[in-house]
């Protein structure tokens, strides 16, 4: 019997992570879209095992590390289905999570949506996510967000600059975002916020900020 075919191994310093997928996307979708920055070696979007669905993320691999990077700067925020895609270097997208250089946004106006955050604060450096916080019913912000960069030097920036600055005629506040184990901590200015949020799985918990 002759030996199964070896499996492809990924060159993760060539692929790109692309998060924030509506359901409608599979992967020669994805496949055709990012073919327009490069060519494309490989394409793979998790699927839940019981019901098939894929879980809103997927990997893509280029030919090499450049075509990657390219497909970053032109692909990211990119509405696929009326939603802004979320895409950045498969390799740092955990790492970066882990390490924290990630901003808490509060205050925001309902038409803020991912893109008009992204352009506003990617302004001061590399600006790997962003994410409003949404009501799972209606779609409708709940008022809050977050924002992602690849190192403090321009979390901090963005902050000094940003916080009590006007955003769709809001003054928006903005705060570090602490990642403790599975907890999340944030200071906030808001008062009329709720004391706790679910996120992912993850329990968030706000404290006032006292002055």
């Amino acid at each position: 019997m002759a030996p199964p075919p070896p499996q492809h191994e990924r060159n993760q310093e060539a692929t790109a992570y692309v998060g924030d997928l509506e359901t409608q996307v599979d992967e020669a979708l994805l496949w055709e879209l990012m073919l327009q920055a490069g060519p494309v070696v490989n394409v793979f979007i998790p699927k839940d095992k019981l019901t098939g669905q894929h879980m809103g993320f997927g990997f893509v691999e280029f030919r090499g590390e450049e075509d990657a990077d390219y497909a970053i700067k032109i692909m990211n925020m990119v509405k696929l289905f009326g939603k802004p895609i979320r895409v950045n270097k498969a390799s740092r997208d955990k790492k970066t999570l882990d390490v924290g250089a990630n901003l808490f946004i509060g205050n925001l106006d309902p038409d803020v949506d991912e893109k008009l955050l992204y352009d506003t604060f990617s302004a001061f450096g590399v600006c790997i996510s962003t994410r409003i916080m949404r009501d799972p019913d209606s779609g409708a912000s709940r008022g809050f967000g977050f924002v992602s960069f690849d190192d403090f030097g321009a979390a901090d920036a963005s902050l000094e600059s940003m916080n009590g600055q006007y955003l769709c005629n809001r003054s928006i506040t903005v705060s570090y975002a602490i990642k403790k184990d599975t907890c999340l901590l944030y200071t906030s200015d808001a008062a009329d916020e709720e004391d706790s949020v679910d996120l992912g799985g993850r329990r968030i918990i706000k404290k006032k900020k006292k002055i």
